[in-house]
C-alpha cells in the first residue's frame, strides 16, 4: 500500500553469486551499475536512475560473461535538490569510490571495468573513464548517447533524446517491462516539456519543471520498454569485444558484436 508510511523496497537488484561462482567464470570484465537517488516526479521512485542501471546490468551479465557487481546508488543529483528525498554525493567522492573500485578489481585480477550509468548527471564518470588510460584499468562508460538512439529506435520511442530528459517516455517504459511495481498512477497525464534548459546547472530542475517530470511518459509501454533493453544489450557486444577481445568469440552474439563495432570504428574513421 503506497502512502501509508510502508517502505518500498526494490528486490532482485543485487547480484547472488558466490564467490565459487566468479571463479568458475573467471571474468575479465566487470560492470558497476551507477545511478542516483533523485526525485522522478510524483510517480517513479527516488530509486528509478539506480534501478534501471541495475536492470540494464543485469541483462547485460545474463548475456555476456561479466563480473556483475552490486550498484551505487547515490550520486550526483544536486539539481534536483529541491524536492524532498534528493541524496547527493560530490563529484570528487564518486570519481574517488569509482577509482578505488577499479583497483580493487585488478588486485582481484579484473583489469577492465564498465560503468553503466543511469543518470545523465553523473558527469564526472566522462572523467573517470578518460583518466583511465595507462592506469592498469581499461574503462568504458555505458550506455553511450548512440547506443540509446539505436535502443530508442529499435524500440519505437517517440519522444527525442532532448525531450525525453526526466522521468519520460524511456525511464517509466524500461519501469514498466522490469519492475511494474514501482510505477504508481499519474504517469498517463504527466507529460511536459522544456526543450530550452540552457541554465539548467545554474538554477536546478526547479526552473523548469513543478513536477519533476521533463518528457512525455504517457506514450510509455512495457513493450517499449524492454525492446530497450534488448537494443541496448546488442550495443554492449562491441564494448566486450573491445575490452576482452579473446573472450569475445565465445559470447553469445559474438561475431554480430565485433562486426558491428568494426563498422562503427569504419564510421568514426570516415568522419575524422
Amino acid at each position: 500500500m503506497t502512502g501509508s508510511g510502508t517502505q518500498l523496497t526494490t528486490p532482485g537488484l543485487l547480484p547472488l553469486d558466490t564467490t565459487e561462482d566468479v571463479r568458475a567464470r573467471r571474468p575479465g570484465v566487470a560492470v558497476l551499475p551507477i545511478g542516483s537517488f533523485e526525485q522522478h516526479g510524483p510517480f517513479l521512485p527516488l530509486a528509478t536512475d539506480t534501478v534501471i542501471a541495475c536492470t540494464i546490468a543485469r541483462e547485460v551479465a545474463a548475456a555476456y560473461p561479466v563480473h556483475l557487481l552490486p550498484p551505487l546508488t547515490i550520486a550526483c543529483s544536486h539539481e534536483h535538490a529541491a524536492w524532498p528525498g534528493t541524496v547527493s554525493i560530490s563529484a570528487v567522492t564518486l570519481h574517488a569510490v569509482v577509482r578505488d573500485i577499479a583497483d580493487s578489481l585488478r588486485r582481484s585480477g579484473i583489469d577492465a571495468l564498465v560503468l553503466v550509468n543511469g543518470h545523465g548527471g553523473n558527469y564526472v564518470l566522462g572523467n573517470v573513464v578518460q583518466e583511465s588510460a595507462g592506469c592498469g584499468t581499461r574503462m568504458a562508460l555505458f550506455p553511450a548517447p548512440e547506443d540509446w538512439e539505436e535502443a530508442r529506435e529499435r524500440a519505437g520511442v517517440r519522444t527525442s533524446l532532448l525531450s525525453d530528459m526526466h522521468a519520460g517516455e524511456l525511464e517509466t517504459s524500461v519501469l514498466l517491462h522490469a519492475h511494474p511495481e514501482m510505477v504508481r498512477p499519474g504517469y498517463e497525464s504527466s507529460d511536459f516539456l522544456a526543450d530550452d534548459r540552457r541554465h539548467l546547472l545554474t538554477l536546478d530542475m526547479s526552473a523548469y519543471t513543478e513536477s519533476g517530470v521533463i518528457g512525455r511518459p504517457s506514450l510509455a509501454t512495457a513493450e517499449k520498454g524492454k525492446e530497450l533493453l534488448a537494443g541496448l544489450v546488442d550495443c554492449f557486444g562491441s564494448y566486450f569485444s573491445i575490452l576482452k577481445p579473446e573472450a569475445a568469440n565465445s559470447a553469445p552474439g559474438a561475431e554480430d558484436a565485433i562486426q558491428k563495432g568494426a563498422r562503427q570504428d569504419d564510421t568514426e574513421t570516415s568522419r575524422s
